[in-house]
């Protein structure tokens, strides 16, 4: 073959293929468990010839957190100045759920961006809520400071964090409505039921690999598991690092004990609001504070059990996927005892649209524990859930 064949026969597209293939494995396996080998294999093309497109690793993963964000603007730069609020819901949708396989970057691996990349992706998707929430305080006016519009973008978003298998068009159906309905939730009302959620304490540290632990998982949530050293764990309970290997084989064990700890905590009180409630449409209301109570209150270890999972080894991520799995279906069995009409892949793309809004509520928020703060993210939810 001539080098004249060969050109004619490369993809003109070659370099958005490449951002498409990236963006996948990314989300999929974090960005520093991804390889440029591993890119290059889902293109079919090789390591050196990636390179030829993108100087290294970070350089393309930068791209790959522009494109969503991108689309996003682009998409709502089309929509007329006051059209409905359905309209500008819509065309985020159809964009989010477009790009469904590699919008995981941006919820956790965008933190790996450096100063200047954070800030220009932030100044995007801050024109993105700027559209939004002009469309909802102009049909539903209330002093929320976007907090509504960015719980609706939670709920649109929260398709790029799971797998649940649906049809494009009914997912955008399914998100576009759920966002619209939390746009048009007044924060301030209160759910009956919701505020008798009390959680079990976090176990307080009473032996070194407890101790470990609890000082572990801050650092994990601030700096992420892949830019903590051993050192820094052990500095912080004062010990040699050395001395770590007494209590854990390594940092992934001590990851995986984070994450079980957060699963523990949460199914404890998961079950015991299932219990008190007195039908399904309270029990749903009873998970959505319980779900809110647990984000608020144990902030860095939630966030370390989303954000890191996907970076553990299988034997050990394996036992969390079920656990992950089983609270699902909590959820989506009493979410459709109380709404028959959705079957169980809509329920199961609703209770991830509640936890997308508690999680870009909860960040809109800062994550300050106080009740009102509580009461406003259940609101949102199960506004999302449609009760």
């Amino acid at each position: 073959m001539t080098a004249g064949s060969s050109a004619a026969t490369r993809p003109r597209n070659r370099k958005q293929l490449i951002v498409e293939a990236a963006g996948r494995v990314f989300s999929e396996r974090g960005y520093h468990r991804a390889s440029m080998e591993e890119i290059a294999a889902g293109v079919g093309i090789t390591a050196a010839a990636l390179y030829r497109h993108f100087p290294n690793k970070y350089a393309l993963f930068a791209e790959c957190a522009d494109v969503m964000a991108d689309g996003l603007v682009a998409a709502l730069d089309e929509v007329p100045c006051g059209a409905p609020l359905t309209d500008v819901l819509t065309a985020v949708t159809r964009v989010t759920v477009a790009h469904r396989a590699s919008g995981g970057v941006y919820r956790w691996e965008a933190r790996y961006l450096d100063r200047q990349d954070r800030r220009r992706l932030k100044a995007k998707f801050g024109r993105v809520v700027g559209r939004v929430d002009e469309a909802v305080q102009r049909e539903y006016p209330l002093p929320d400071e976007r907090l509504r519009a960015v719980a609706a973008l939670g709920a649109i978003g929260s398709i790029t964090m799971h797998h649940t298998s649906i049809a494009g068009r009914r997912a955008e159906n399914l998100l576009s409505a759920s966002a619209l309905r939390v746009a048009a939730t007044d924060p301030a009302a209160v759910h009956e039921g919701a505020r008798q959620v009390e959680l079990p304490a976090q176990p307080v540290p009473r032996t070194r690999r407890a101790e470990i632990l609890a000082a572990a998982v801050p650092l994990f949530a601030r700096d992420g598991f892949a830019n903590v050293t051993n050192g820094q764990i052990a500095r912080a309970v004062g010990l040699a690092p050395s001395a770590l290997y007494r209590h854990y084989p390594g940092k992934v064990d001590i990851l995986a004990a984070a994450c079980l700890q957060a699963a523990g905590l949460l199914a404890q009180r998961v079950e015991r609001s299932l219990h008190e409630a007195a039908g399904p449409h309270e029990a749903v209301i009873a998970l959505a504070a319980t779900y809110v109570a647990y984000s608020f209150e144990h902030t860095a270890l939630n966030s370390v059990a989303e954000a890191e999972l996907a970076g553990l080894p299988t034997d050990l991520r394996r036992p969390l996927v079920l656990a992950q799995r089983e609270h699902i279906a909590v959820w989506e069995q009493q979410l459709r005892l109380a709404r028959p009409e959705l079957d169980p892949r809509q329920a199961r793309v609703l209770v991830h649209a509640g936890f997308g809004v508690v999680v870009e509520a909860g960040r809109r928020l800062r994550w300050q524990d106080v009740l009102d703060h509580r009461d406003a993210v259940t609101a949102l939810v199960v506004g999302a859930l449609g009760l």
